[in-house]
């Protein structure tokens, strides 16, 4: 009986890794912008990255009976540096000047980053004339 449980969670963990890694694979054939592509990569790909060594620490563990620590960091220094990896590129591509999916409607990091003096809202970048009536309203952070 417990085999099972135990076959079961440990399929579960690394077909669902393999699964997340198929998805962030099709969103980074099929996705229009750097952008888009950068979050399909890092966070569907890290999940089933840190699913699949879960599964593979649990299997060694259970079947092997032997605890290995490192799939254990491995995990950790994952879920640690892939979003850091994927906001640094994301910023890298952003001052590049790497142009948004035309579709875009607001590009918020545009409008913080201007300089503005205190107090003022900065640059609001409008694409294709398209409005955020909610963001008009607001009152700038401080």
């Amino acid at each position: 009986m417990i085999e099972t449980v135990m076959s079961s969670i440990i399929a579960f963990f690394i077909l669902g890794g393999a699964f997340f890694g198929f998805v962030a694979a099709i969103g980074i054939i099929r996705l229009p912008d750097m952008y888009t592509r950068l979050h399909a990569a890092s966070k569907s790909s890290t999940l089933g990255v840190m699913m699949m060594m879960t599964g593979t620490f649990l299997y060694f563990w259970y079947v092997e009976g032997y605890v290995d620590t490192e799939l254990i960091l491995a995990v950790v220094f994952i879920f640690i540096t892939a979003p850091v990896a994927a906001h640094l590129l994301g910023r890298s591509g952003f001052h590049a000047d790497v142009e948004p999916y035309q579709l875009t409607i607001l590009n918020e990091l545009k409008r913080d980053e201007t300089g503005a003096p205190d107090g003022s809202r900065g640059e609001r970048v409008i694409i294709e004339g398209k409005r955020r009536p909610d963001l008009e309203e607001r009152e700038p952070e401080k």
